[in-house]
């Protein structure tokens, strides 16, 4: 009898086998969560226009003792940080990459959201707000897109003119960029049609076709079609290119005028020649219909089409039809007028 008692007391004296174990000494060790000091944004993707202020939130949960905020724009094509402005809650520091548009809202001691001013076309993209303390830094990213137009454009010379350079200058002379690929899908989605490729800004050729035909990618789905990357010098295309809403006005005035003619009579009225991305931005913005064919600063003759009508252009869609490059001596068209 004792010695099954002496027995019982080892076996439960004895750690029974494949159990845990806990020590007081470790409950440190056990893996813990950092506190989070970033609130997730409600709405990662903010939608503004040209000219608008717009603001990226970034809002604490609470503050470390010690930290710095920090925004920056993210290209992942570039692997240098581009900094827009560092803050430790008292004071700030701006960097030029919005030129001064950028600063702190700062409505409570919370909010760390980034406000732009006076937006651009360059401004579209992805921004980052990163809390630094040194600890467990965190971050959250935003993307800023524009509402805008896209438009092909090819050169007075004829289709297939640009190189990657050429192209992306031929936009920004029509007030304009060289599109991404969303903003083509989404000019695709609205009804772009057109079977010419064309540079994108990340040196991609692609085209969009709604209704499939032989000479634009035979028989295949509507879509987006895609050369994909080429030769940013040798190679020659035409351009997508993007504009967003416009401060101002265009207007247009009747003729008949030659090219000459047409710049004149815009500075008597106190305007310029409107360029091609005026007239997509007055189209797409303020629903701008005109039925008459007018110069613009590039030397076409275009008119823009809100309701689609048979005699103007006989097209079943809206867009701005285009007369191409007509010899600038002729006195047949009238001319679109952009005052500021």
């Amino acid at each position: 009898m004792l010695l099954l008692y002496i027995l019982m007391l080892s076996c439960l004296s004895s750690p029974l086998q494949g159990t845990s174990t806990y020590r007081s000494g470790d409950r440190n060790q056990v893996d813990s969560v950092p506190p989070k000091f970033l609130l997730d944004p409600i709405h990662p993707v903010i939608l503004t226009q040209r000219g608008a202020t717009v603001i990226l939130p970034c809002i604490l949960r609470m503050r470390p003792p010690f930290y710095r905020v920090k925004w920056s724009k993210v290209n992942p094509a570039d692997p240098l940080e581009n900094l827009i402005l560092i803050s430790n809650g008292r004071h700030h520091k701006n960097y030029d990459r919005l030129k001064g548009r950028a600063r702190l809202r700062r409505n409570h001691r919370l909010d760390a959201s980034l406000v732009i001013t006076n937006v651009t076309l360059e401004d579209e993209g992805r921004y980052r707000c990163e809390l630094v303390n040194g600890l467990e830094d965190q971050s959250l990213t935003l993307s800023l897109q524009l509402e805008g137009a896209v438009f092909p454009y090819q050169s007075s010379g004829g289709r297939y003119k640009f190189n990657y350079v050429e192209a992306r200058q031929a936009c920004e002379e029509q007030d304009g960029r060289l599109a991404t690929f969303s903003q083509l899908y989404q000019s695709w989605t609205d009804g772009l049609d057109w079977c010419n490729a064309g540079w994108l800004i990340d040196g991609t050729i692609h085209y969009p076709i709604i209704i499939p035909r032989e000479p634009c990618g035979g028989n295949l789905p509507p879509g987006i079609r895609s050369y994909g990357p080429k030769d940013k010098l040798k190679d020659k295309f035409d351009a997508f290119c993007f504009t967003s809403a416009l401060r101002g006005r265009v207007f247009f005035v009747h003729g008949p005028l030659s090219y000459k003619e047409a710049i004149d009579t815009c500075t008597t009225h106190q305007a310029k020649i409107a360029k091609v991305g005026h007239l997509y931005a007055a189209w797409k913005f303020f629903g701008l219909d005109h039925c008459d064919g007018g110069w613009l600063s590039d030397g076409s003759v275009r008119f823009p089409i809100t309701e689609p009508r048979e005699k103007c252009g006989g097209l079943p869609d809206p867009g701005v039809r285009s007369f191409g490059f007509p010899d600038q001596e002729q006195r047949l068209h009238g001319v679109y007028c952009y005052r500021p």
